[in-house]
């Protein structure tokens, strides 16, 4: 990969809060429908991306805990129930009126870093804009640093396994993940979102294998 790509964590949190900022603007202008409009998340609309997002920007680890023993230990089953049961009793304006509260919010769970929450950003922003037809652009180095973050973990993507053989390679912004004779090139935004299991909204900036 290409080295030292990542931001510093200062400008790591200053790219989160943009990302919030620029959400907000863009749920600011959705109709109710849109709201409740299919995301790319599976099973989850627009409202629910919104919870999720909520959610972590100010988690607590005494709910995780609760909601985890409740999910019977399965941490994706938590993510999902907790996103969708916010979703079903709060309003879309005051999912957004929270999402606006914790713009300048600095909290990670154990476990992750803040790369992580920018990494959610960018990758859930997409999930709301893509659907509604909405241009949503990705800053060159937040999308650089938050692919370098998966590249360098496993769970939950397990991209080195699953792109074993295979190189990907940014055309807009140095950067270059995994090693192998087939090369997959594009821009950066749609690189993360197929490493994060976006293949079908990517798939048309892509070249390659």
């Amino acid at each position: 990969m290409t080295e030292n790509p990542a931001l510093s964590i200062e400008r790591t949190w200053q790219a989160v809060a943009a990302e919030r900022t620029s959400l907000v603007e863009l749920l600011e202008s959705l109709s109710e429908a849109q709201w409740n409009h299919p995301s790319l998340c599976d099973g989850w609309r627009v409202r629910e991306v919104v919870a999720h997002i909520v959610l972590s920007t100010n988690p607590s680890f005494g709910s995780i805990l609760f909601n985890l023993i409740r999910a019977r230990g399965n941490l994706d089953r938590t993510i999902r129930d907790t996103a969708i049961r916010l979703a079903a009793r709060t309003p879309a304006r005051e999912l957004l009126a929270e999402l606006r509260d914790g713009i300048g919010a600095q909290v990670t769970v154990i476990g992750t870093t803040p790369a992580d929450r920018l990494m959610d950003l960018l990758v859930h922003g997409q999930d709301i804009a893509i659907p509604l037809g909405i241009p949503r652009e990705m800053p060159l180095p937040a999308a650089r640093s938050a692919i370098e973050r998966i590249w360098t973990m496993g769970a939950p993507f397990h991209v080195r396994k699953h792109f074993a053989g295979k190189r990907l390679v940014a055309t807009d912004i140095e950067w270059s993940g995994g090693d192998g004779p087939a090369v997959i090139t594009g821009p950066i935004s749609a690189l993360l979102l197929l490493s994060t299991g976006r293949e079908q909204a990517a798939r048309s900036e892509l070249t390659g294998s």
